[in-house]
């Protein structure tokens, strides 16, 4: 791990620690905090749901293209091997 990939993995851990820490001492209610932080964990599942479908979208697409670019290809070469063969006979 470079020292880069460490000190922004540690900066976001650090992060995470404090904000954390932030609710937990704010001077609000118990039921308040959790309720605060129940709503936040479901906003980051509806997040990370939505980043899913959008990334899963985006490689269907890639597949697909990368399908009909090899079947160009396939027919391409094909063709050239079919123009080939009267030339051989």
């Amino acid at each position: 791990m470079s020292t880069t990939s460490k000190f922004l993995c540690g900066f976001l851990i650090g992060g995470a620690v404090g904000a954390i820490a932030g609710i937990l001492l704010a001077p609000k209610s118990g039921e308040e905090t959790r309720q605060m932080l129940k709503d936040g964990a479901v906003d980051a599942l509806k997040k990370a749901d939505e980043t899913v479908k959008e990334i899963q979208a985006k490689a269907d697409d890639v597949v697909s293209d990368l399908q009909k670019k090899g079947d160009e290809i396939k027919e391409k070469l094909q063709n050239l091997i079919n123009q080939q063969k009267p030339e051989e006979e």
